[in-house]
């Protein structure tokens, strides 16, 4: 989802000379393989987006897999990128690596001052690995690699995977089938009180090529909108979005994960850039997307 958002922005920009692997043919957590593929194809600029991602059930079941695979993805781009002469780098991390009683709204400055949320631990711990690199090349070396920390994400391309996916998505799916089959109740797990952000994929793209163009400092910086909602709130948008006529329920038995995580954009605001789709506008787009992908 964020490559291909990333993609558009860049070919929407002029730029055509777009290096693009598929995990089929790169595999990004095999040293030599990547190894290989800079020192043939000898990129410029590199936008890392790839990492092995899910919802809370996907974090807490697969730990394991989600601290290898998303350091040895980090490990391998970021090395070869400095040693193929990379003139800049960006690793998009995650809301995730705040700890889990962090003040709100989120500051850059919050990094590393508590524990985490426990059930996307080793996913958290794996992104803060990959600032930190960043910032010891910077440091070491000289390389211009930054870091950016998006909040929750969705729109085009999404994963709408019944238990691996994201809250947003993971309710579009819900609601839809619950229409086509005329449930009269849509379950939704935990008790609806957590506040999330959520930012449309195309707005992270945008700022992504903005600080990319204007952002050349250590440590990291955060996107989002700067607003947030409960999880209630989101479902009675998703539920409206869709046209689901049934009863809303919430199964507090299911974990809720972090209270709040709402971004501090102050940062990026100070330097230019705002989100420009909101919310209701964006989660339409995702729908209208979501449908353009089912079977006939």
């Amino acid at each position: 989802m964020v490559g291909s958002a990333i993609y558009r922005k860049l070919q929407k920009e002029g730029f055509n000379n777009l290096l693009t692997r598929t995990s089929a043919q790169l595999d990004l957590r095999n040293q030599q393989a990547v190894s290989d593929f800079f020192e043939k194809e000898k990129p410029e600029y590199v936008f890392l987006a790839a990492a092995k991602v899910g919802g809370i059930i996907a974090n807490n079941t697969y730990r394991a897999d989600f601290l290898y695979e998303n350091l040895a993805i980090q490990n391998n781009v970021i090395h070869e990128s400095w040693k193929n002469g990379v003139k800049k780098l960006m690793f998009l991390g995650s809301s995730c690596i705040y700890p889990k009683l962090a003040p709100q709204p989120l500051k850059e400055e919050y990094l590393l001052t508590g524990l985490l949320e426990e059930t996307n631990e080793p996913y958290a711990i794996a992104k803060i690995a990959g600032i930190k690199m960043c910032d010891a090349y910077r440091a070491q070396y000289g390389c211009n690699f930054i870091s950016v920390m998006p909040t929750n994400l969705y729109g085009y391309n999404d994963n709408y995977h019944p238990q691996n996916s994201h809250v947003l998505p993971a309710l579009i799916r819900r609601f839809h089938e619950a229409k086509i089959s005329k449930a009269s109740e849509v379950v939704v797990w935990g008790s609806g009180q957590p506040l999330r952000e959520f930012l449309f994929a195309d707005d992270l793209a945008d700022a992504c090529y903005f600080l990319m163009e204007h952002y050349n400092e250590n440590h990291l910086i955060n996107i989002g909108t700067g607003k947030d909602l409960s999880i209630k709130d989101l479902a009675i948008l998703i539920k409206n979005s869709v046209g689901y006529e049934g009863k809303l329920s919430f199964d507090s038995t299911k974990p809720d994960g972090t209270p709040r995580k709402l971004m501090d954009v102050s940062k990026l605001h100070k330097l230019g850039w705002k989100h420009t789709i909101e919310l209701e506008e964006g989660i339409g787009l995702a729908y209208q997307d979501f449908l353009s992908k089912q079977p006939d």
